[in-house]
C-alpha cells in the first residue's frame, strides 16, 4: 500500500492533483482543505500522506488515493469513516473545512455546525457526534495551514462590523464574532452570508 507520495505537482485542480514521482504520475484526490493548501504551487516539490484503498467497481478493485498534508489529518479521516455510512467518498466531500475545527464541533457537540458539512444531514451530524465525542480532541490541535490566510473580502467583513455595531454589539463582542466566522466560513461572499455565519455560531456556541 502507498502511504506517502513526494514528487513535482504536474496538475492541480479543487479535488484532485497529479503528482510525477520519477517519471511515473500519480493522481490522488484531495479533500477541499488540502486544496487551498496546494493552491499556486505547480511544478514545485510537494509531499502528501496518503490513505490508499480499492473502490471495487464490477468485478475488480481500481486503487484510489487520497492526500492530506498531516499524518493526523489522516488519522482524522480514518476515524471519520468508521461511522457506518461514511465511506471515503463521503468523508472525502465533508472535509470541506478544517480538520481541527471539524474534530472541535465534534468534541463541542455542535450538531448545527457538522449538518453543513457537504453530504453531512441532521441525523449523521448526530451519529457522528455520538461516535466520536471524547476521542477526537487531540485532532482539534492541528495548526491550520492556509485556510486562514484567504480572508473573506475587507469591505465585507467592515459593512457586517457596522450592522452589529448598530445592534448595540462591542467592540470586543464584534471582532470575536467575525474572526470565528471568517475563520469556519472563508469563503462567504456577501455580508448576508456573514452575518448568517455569525448567528448560527451564536445560536449553536
Amino acid at each position: 500500500m502507498i502511504s506517502r507520495i513526494k514528487g513535482t505537482l504536474l496538475k492541480y485542480g479543487e479535488n484532485r492533483v497529479v503528482i510525477d514521482v520519477g517519471g511515473i504520475a500519480y493522481e490522488v484526490n484531495i479533500p477541499h482543505t488540502v486544496a487551498h493548501h496546494l493552491a499556486k504551487r505547480d511544478s514545485e516539490l510537494v509531499e502528501l500522506v496518503i490513505y490508499h484503498y480499492f473502490n471495487m467497481d464490477k468485478h475488480r478493485g481500481v486503487p484510489v488515493l487520497i492526500g492530506f498534508v498531516e499524518e493526523l489529518e489522516k488519522e482524522f479521516f480514518e476515524k471519520f469513516i468508521s461511522i457506518s455510512g461514511i465511506g471515503p467518498k463521503v468523508a472525502l466531500r465533508a472535509l470541506d473545512k478544517p480538520v481541527a475545527i471539524i474534530a472541535k464541533a465534534i468534541e463541542d457537540g455542535d450538531v448545527g455546525f457538522l449538518k453543513t458539512l457537504e453530504g453531512i444531514g441532521m441525523q449523521k451530524a448526530k451519529q457522528i457526534v455520538a461516535s466520536l465525542q471524547g476521542k477526537v480532541g487531540r485532532f482539534a490541535l492541528i495548526k491550520d495551514d492556509g485556510i486562514k490566510k484567504l480572508p473573506v473580502k475587507e469591505e465585507i467583513v467592515n459593512e457586517a462590523r457596522e450592522i452589529l455595531k448598530r445592534l448595540q454589539y462591542n467592540a470586543k463582542e464584534i471582532e470575536e464574532m467575525v474572526k470565528k466566522a471568517c475563520e469556519i466560513q472563508p469563503k462567504v461572499g456577501t455580508v448576508e452570508e456573514l452575518l448568517n455565519e455569525i448567528y448560527r455560531q451564536r445560536k449553536y456556541g
